[in-house]
């Protein structure tokens, strides 16, 4: 049985989904496009729990609400979805974590970001599908690499964490209009689908996990990342110069879906209005 149970997803219908087009095979120009256009197709999202639902990480709910439904999810199920699909085609990877940092200290930062690093042909690249701000390719790691997709800036880079064993930490930057700014840090500790799904229990259980506090929601495009942060509607553009715009409640499923391409069913629309309202009600100023 493979490890990441690549043969139970529907390979077509996902290629499909991420607007693949040929023949899949395990190289540096399918994992590019693989890449992009798995970031720019599927939106980022925590609306599984704001609804009240568990977010299960098998193949078949991946498939259903990844791949056969207009929805997305966040790093975990990005991640475990992705690795299904690079072992079914065949490449050689290694899952990793990741802390997200966003300019505070990684030891304060739980490991709670999925990621996986890819080797072909005796390079190793990151993959980052799940981070819901791209980057829109695989990054080649490699200390000191800067690269420029689009108009949207990033580099790696190391240095020791400062154990007993020598480990070297990494860490994404991203480009901002303020300057660098360090995205998440990662080691190269190997993880499995069992470590998977103990974080994303953390992440979607826990109060001190940002995504049970309100919808947030991201998509990644070419020309602009969008994200829904409570009732804040956010567009930043690859200069980085944002604009934001207020969201009112009963807007959710509209802007839900025509800004970020997620369409709920009438009953999960209806539900996460109503549990948005209390949340809104509740941090009203007394």
């Amino acid at each position: 049985m493979s490890m990441w149970h690549g043969d139970d997803v529907n390979l077509p219908a996902y290629l499909a989904r991420v607007g693949f087009q040929g023949d899949p095979t395990p190289s540096l120009a399918t994992l590019v496009a693989l890449h992009r256009g798995h970031t720019t197709s599927i939106p980022f999202e925590n609306l599984e729990i704001m609804v009240g639902r568990d977010v299960p990480l098998d193949s078949e709910s991946l498939q259903h609400k990844l791949v056969d439904s207009m929805r997305g999810g966040y790093c975990f199920e990005h991640a475990t979805l992705f690795a299904a699909v690079l072992e079914q085609i065949g490449f050689g990877f290694t899952a990793l974590s990741g802390r997200v940092t966003l300019g505070g200290d990684p030891s304060s930062r739980p490991p709670t970001h999925a990621l996986i690093v890819v080797e072909i042909d005796e390079r190793r690249y990151l993959c980052d599908v799940g981070f819901g701000r791209g980057p829109l390719e695989p990054i080649e790691l490699r200390d000191g690499v800067e690269v420029d997709q689009d108009g949207w800036r990033l580099r790696l880079t190391t240095e020791p964490v400062g154990d007993l064993f020598g480990t070297d930490r990494w860490i994404l930057w991203h480009a901002t209009e303020d300057g660098w700014i360090d995205r998440h840090t990662f080691t190269l500790n190997p993880q499995f689908p069992i470590d998977y799904r103990v974080g994303s229990h953390f992440v979607s259980t826990s109060p001190g996990s940002p995504f049970t506090a309100r919808p947030f929601v991201q998509r990644f495009t070419v020309d602009a990342h969008y994200t829904l942060d409570g009732d804040s509607l956010t567009t930043v553009t690859p200069d980085g110069v944002p604009t934001a715009q207020h969201v009112h409640a009963d807007e959710l499923a509209t802007v839900l879906q025509d800004v970020f391409g997620i369409e709920l069913t009438t009953p999960d629309a209806t539900a996460l209005v109503a549990s948005e309202k209390v949340r809104r009600q509740q941090n009203e100023p007394r």
